[in-house]
């Protein structure tokens, strides 16, 4: 780090210097991995530029439509451009997806029918899709209450999933199996592409029609390769996320084989009508805008991820995934061991922000989540994790999970915060 800068964040920006002097430790010592990370945002960023090449994106693509939004030319390019770059058939890229919840709903209850079984490979799945499923909550509009029948089979103790207990679980009318790639607020490392590969063709050996779904939520542009590409028949996820870049203001998106979208599409607006109806909002342009710089902006987030995850190694405290792991997601999860510690990293984490850095994150009742959790994230565009962001529910052994950064220097930086909030209340030692 040049003197300049140094003297700027331990001066004007306040960093102790025996916190900067950890940060920039560990930063040196996962140098050798960035390297390899570049490797894979170069890969993606000609890959998504071919695609708009490919699709002849113009500036008339950007135009707003009004009504029905009929032969609205920019959405319809958009979706063929995602298509491309998920090696899909098919792809729905909508603002009025409202999250990746919700585009996971979409999917789930258009493809599943009362009768159906989906089984969910990878342990417990996000807590807002507990009440879509229908384990919590009381379950109106939930699959259960349509008849939808619901198994969950454990990973193993190493993170991988466990084939045996898989086949065991399935049967004839097994219709889905859902495979969540990231940790969510697990302690696990996210599913890495060669392992969904792996999951696929099991899946398929065993049982040709079931259908195999990833949730893709912040995996998008962390491999040369997406699942569809592997062998998943569909997958999901949001724009506020990796492939919004930051500038995708709302939105989400699924991709897959033709047949599942369009059965998908006629949940997300009604049977006979599909993805032919829907305006964009005049949101094509960010969307696109978003998309493209999505690979550089990922690379910054996974970068960030892994410094933070050296630093809090450094220090002691368990992290997971390791620095040196092959990333699938951009969460780095820190075992801090006390709600005081967790809510003092948040709090590091919201100084950091560009936006709000002034708020004090609290832990609440926030609507689809079991526990109490407390979320820092001053950003751009209102719960967008893709920028600088960290949550956590407030159980035990209480874990934060921290990702995000438009830049990895901002990433960078909600290091430095977190780090410097946990240190000025004495709950760590430099």
């Amino acid at each position: 780090m040049q003197k300049n800068t140094f003297e700027l964040l331990t001066g004007s920006l306040g960093i102790p210097s025996e916190v900067l002097n950890a940060v920039n430790k560990a930063e040196e010592e996962v140098g050798g991995i960035f390297d390899g990370l570049d490797d894979i945002m170069a890969f993606n960023q000609y890959k998504v530029l071919s695609a708009f090449q490919e699709n002849r994106v113009s500036d008339v693509h950007f135009s707003w439509n009004t009504g029905y939004g009929y032969g609205d030319a920019g959405r319809e390019t958009l979706e063929k451009v995602y298509a491309d770059i998920f090696k899909a058939e098919a792809a729905l890229v909508r603002p009025i997806i409202v999250n990746g919840t919700h585009a996971l709903t979409l999917t789930l209850t258009g493809i599943l029918r009362p009768g159906d079984e989906l089984i969910c490979c990878t342990g417990r799945p996000y807590d807002t899709l507990e009440e879509v499923i229908g384990t919590r909550g009381e379950g109106r509009g939930s699959l259960k209450e349509f008849g939808i029948t619901y198994k969950q089979v454990e990973l193993k103790a190493d993170g991988r999933i466990d084939y045996g207990a898989l086949k065991g679980a399935m049967s004839a009318k097994t219709r889905m199996i859902l495979l969540q790639r990231a940790t969510g607020y697990g302690w696990r490392k996210a599913v890495t592409i060669p392992e969904i590969e792996e999951w696929a063709a099991f899946v398929k050996s065993e049982s040709p029609g079931t259908v195999c779904m990833v949730d893709n939520c912040y995996g998008e542009f962390l491999d040369t390769r997406e699942p569809i590409e592997v062998g998943a028949d569909v997958l999901a996820g949001s724009l506020i996320k990796n492939p919004g870049g930051g500038i995708a203001v709302s939105g989400g998106y699924i991709a897959g084989r033709a047949d599942l979208v369009e059965t998908i599409s006629y949940r997300m607006t009604s049977p006979g009508i599909g993805g032919e109806c829907g305006l964009m909002f005049g949101q094509s342009r960010s969307m696109f805008q978003g998309l493209f710089i999505a690979p550089k902006t990922v690379n910054g987030a996974v970068k960030g991820a892994i410094l933070c995850a050296k630093v809090f190694e450094n220090l002691g405290f368990e992290v997971c995934p390791k620095p040196e792991d092959t990333r699938s997601d951009i969460i780095e999860a820190v075992k801090l061991g006390s709600p005081e510690a967790v809510v003092a990293f948040c709090e590091g984490v919201q100084a950091a922000a560009p936006i709000d850095s002034h708020v004090t994150p609290v832990p609440w009742d926030m609507p689809g989540y079991e526990d109490q959790v407390v979320m820092a994230a001053g950003a751009f565009i209102q719960g967008s994790s893709i920028e600088l962001s960290a949550d956590a529910p407030i159980r035990p052994p209480y874990i934060v999970y921290f990702q995000g950064g438009l830049t990895y220097e901002h990433s960078k930086f909600g290091v430095l915060k977190s780090l410097q909030a946990l240190y000025n209340k004495k709950l760590v030692t430099l």
